[in-house]
């Protein structure tokens, strides 16, 4: 189960896939799995900065519970699951990394479409820390679309359980990078934002007062960092529908993913949000929010002295 190839190089990123560790060039699916085939997978992303994890238990919480909402089965304890993705970044020796955790629903026996059939794989992977924004992104400001596409909705597929379904996400963030845009945001179909390809958003009123969506969108361990935060500094935010026109209207803007943290949004449909420059809250926010990676309230530290 923890067979490791000790002369492999895993500079690149490392994996574990069929009880194997292996350098992440070398890690692969066999086609015939749904998790290829059909986007029928759960996984969660979880950060390491400085040499340790942030937020980790709360990660594993929310991968389990995504895998129980499509029925799927880590096959492994939650602290199983961590000393696998502890390894994976042991090999690889990265200090700021991006890991992630995957359950395929695997392969039924041939022919047969009943997905109970199936025996579920686990597979893990760290590479080196993934920013959803470029440094000239982050240090101007994103410039986003309100897409016209609706994200698929949670009746269908449940958006607080992390999946692969991201071809609505995938349609608005090409659309709006033919435009000229850096990404875009997803609505309901109903005059409402949601989220974007791989992150949440939050708007600043000229009251201070912040607003997130609170239906339609999977319920981000950022996201819910920048509430924990808002909630020591004494900010108010409500978590509630937020219509397009009051995000058009916003005095500041941001967004939130793990692969990045807390990323101002400066240009909305080609009209600048507030002065056109990252916000006065949002920078705070941001200061605070990476000030919280040391913090061993959220951080769990790699041991790095274990590796082959």
């Amino acid at each position: 189960m923890n067979d490791t190839d000790r002369a492999a190089d895993f500079s690149a990123g490392a994996a574990w896939v069929q009880g194997r560790y292996l350098p992440i060039a070398q890690a692969t699916l066999p086609l015939t799995d749904w998790g290829f085939l059909r986007s029928d997978a759960a996984y969660d992303v979880v950060t390491v900065w400085d040499g340790a994890f942030f937020r980790l238990d709360a990660h594993l919480r929310r991968f389990r519970a995504s895998c129980e909402a499509f029925r799927l089965q880590p096959g492994r304890s939650d602290e199983e699951i961590a000393q696998i993705l502890m390894q994976c970044v042991r090999l690889s020796g990265l200090r700021n990394a991006y890991v992630e955790m995957i359950v395929t629903r695997g392969q039924p026996p041939w022919g047969s479409r009943d997905p109970r059939q199936a025996v579920n794989q686990f597979h893990a992977f760290a590479v080196p820390y993934v920013w959803i924004a470029n440094e000239e992104q982050r240090q101007r400001g994103l410039r986003m679309q309100v897409s016209d596409v609706p994200r698929i909705p949670s009746a269908s597929v449940d958006a607080r359980a992390k999946n692969y379904h991201w071809h609505d996400l995938t349609r608005g963030l090409l659309q709006a990078l033919d435009a000229g845009f850096d990404t875009a945001v997803l609505g309901d179909g109903a005059g409402h934002v949601v989220e974007g390809p791989g992150f949440n958003v939050f708007a600043v009123d000229a009251g201070g007062r912040i607003a997130t969506p609170d239906q339609g969108v999977l319920e981000g361990i950022t996201r819910q960092t920048v509430i924990d935060i808002a909630d020591a500094l004494g900010l108010a935010l409500q978590q509630r529908p937020l219509p397009v026109q009051e995000l058009r209207a916003a005095r500041e803007v941001f967004v939130t993913s793990s692969a990045g943290g807390v990323l101002p949004v400066t240009e909305l449909d080609g009209q600048p949000v507030g002065s056109g420059a990252p916000g006065p809250l949002t920078r705070r926010i941001t200061e605070t929010y990476w000030a919280w990676h040391k913090d061993p309230r959220y951080s769990r530290a790699v041991d790095y002295g274990g590796a082959p």
